[in-house]
């Protein structure tokens, strides 16, 4: 059943990127990703009040806990990473095609293991650094592809921002290593939209709405309203996954990666991409990659 479900949550991701794709084609990104984390907030809203304001929810996997202040400034600092990471990702997810950023942010599990390596002081055994090689060729070979399109890896911010959102990724995925260990998963998935919902309004007053006559007009797309939805079902089903007591968090991890074939599969189907042929070459490593990664850790 819980295998079921993270591939049902890793669909979900997929359509999660590709209607970000769809939002963000020819859009302002700040005023989009702002409508994200309004729309994610407002979906938490009557949990929230369920939780606090009655006994509904008491014992069911959607209640929120009374958090203390120490655990609401820890889940802020998850929420300025988070944001961060989806900042970066957005600006290159509308700069960039889909079978280009599909597999740059699919490497985030191998940065995740590379950061435990320096932070955490793990060590990596045969299988893990085959993943970890396997995932720096196809890194390579992808630059060698988007050269064909016209992309310098070396040269094109579009692929830094690439990268540096899905090192931020890597980053909060260390941080929920962290906060897992004291913090109910509630506490953190609610109120780290919620903080990222009021960190925006801030940036889209006073970064974008001065400056929005000299940038990319804002246009309404119904998407941006899926943008939150598969989101917010992705992650919730991703827990429900793991609240199973024979879920293996390895595995789950890695089924959630291969939303990227989803998101492949879009950038041929729908937005009509090129150089497909070498670029499936270049995620069948990034695949044998996190087969090697999951291998590692049995």
């Amino acid at each position: 059943m819980w295998v079921a479900l993270a591939f049902m949550s890793a669909f979900l991701l997929g359509c999660y990127d590709i209607n970000k794709k769809m939002s963000l084609n020819g859009n302002a990104v700040i005023p989009v990703l702002f409508l994200n984390t309004l729309i994610s907030s407002l979906i938490f809203v009557p949990v929230i009040i369920l939780s606090y304001g009655t006994n509904l929810l008491d014992g069911s996997m959607l209640y929120v806990p009374h958090a203390p202040l120490e655990q609401h400034i820890a889940v802020f600092i998850k929420a300025v990473i988070v944001l961060s990471s989806w900042l970066f990702g957005y600006f290159a997810i509308k700069n960039l095609p889909l079978t280009i950023t599909g597999p740059i942010k699919a490497t985030q599990p191998v940065m995740t293991l590379l950061g435990a390596l320096l932070i955490f002081g793990e060590r990596l055994n045969l299988y893990q650094w085959i993943g970890v090689i396997l995932s720096i060729i196809s890194f390579f070979l992808l630059s060698l592809s988007g050269k064909k399109e016209g992309i310098n890896f070396s040269h094109n911010k579009w692929i830094f921002f690439m990268i540096l959102s899905a090192m931020l990724g890597a980053l909060s995925g260390l941080y929920d290593k962290h906060l897992m260990r004291s913090l109910d998963v509630m506490t953190v998935q609610v109120w780290f939209n919620v903080y990222q919902c009021f960190i925006m309004v801030f940036i889209l007053l006073f970064l974008w709405y001065p400056r929005r006559k000299k940038s990319t007009p804002f246009k309404w797309r119904w998407s941006i309203v899926f943008i939150s939805v598969f989101l917010v079902l992705a992650d919730w089903i991703y827990f429900y996954a793991l609240s199973f007591p024979d879920s293996m968090i390895s595995i789950v991890a890695m089924i959630r990666r291969s939303n990227v074939l989803v998101t492949f599969a879009a950038g041929a189907l729908f937005f009509h991409e090129k150089n497909l042929k070498s670029k499936a070459l270049d995620l069948l490593l990034v695949l044998i990659g996190m087969i090697f990664l999951y291998l590692g850790t049995k």
